[in-house]
């Protein structure tokens, strides 16, 4: 079965999370990121949307970066989520349940 494409705009909101979250579990590359919101469903992120994305976290102070060596190969930048960058995420993922709790209530018509 094909992976699910879904439209750009409805992963705007959602994407910045679902990177968070990634970060929560502990620090990670750009690939390894990308890879892992493919396998959860999200579909192909395209550096051109992540690493601008993981740019805007860490002016906001939700990321911190390092350069690591690479064993064999070149060097690859890690991402790391801060305390704030936790916070954010917790007020955030809570506030993004209750909106998509009433997104899916309105359009399955139990919500006016």
């Amino acid at each position: 079965m094909a992976a699910q494409t879904w439209p750009g705009d409805w992963l705007r909101g959602p994407l910045t999370l679902a990177v968070m979250r990634i970060l929560d579990d502990g620090p990670t590359y750009g690939y390894a990121i990308a890879t892992r919101l493919e396998e959860s469903g999200f579909g192909t992120i395209k550096g051109g949307t992540l690493y601008p994305l993981l740019g805007r976290l860490e002016v906001a102070g939700h990321v911190v970066t390092r350069w690591e060596q690479g064993e064999r190969g070149p060097g690859r930048k890690y991402f790391e989520l801060t305390p704030e960058g936790r916070i954010d995420l917790t007020e955030k993922a809570a506030l993004w349940r209750e909106f998509a709790r009433h997104t899916a209530a309105f359009i399955g018509g139990t919500c006016s």
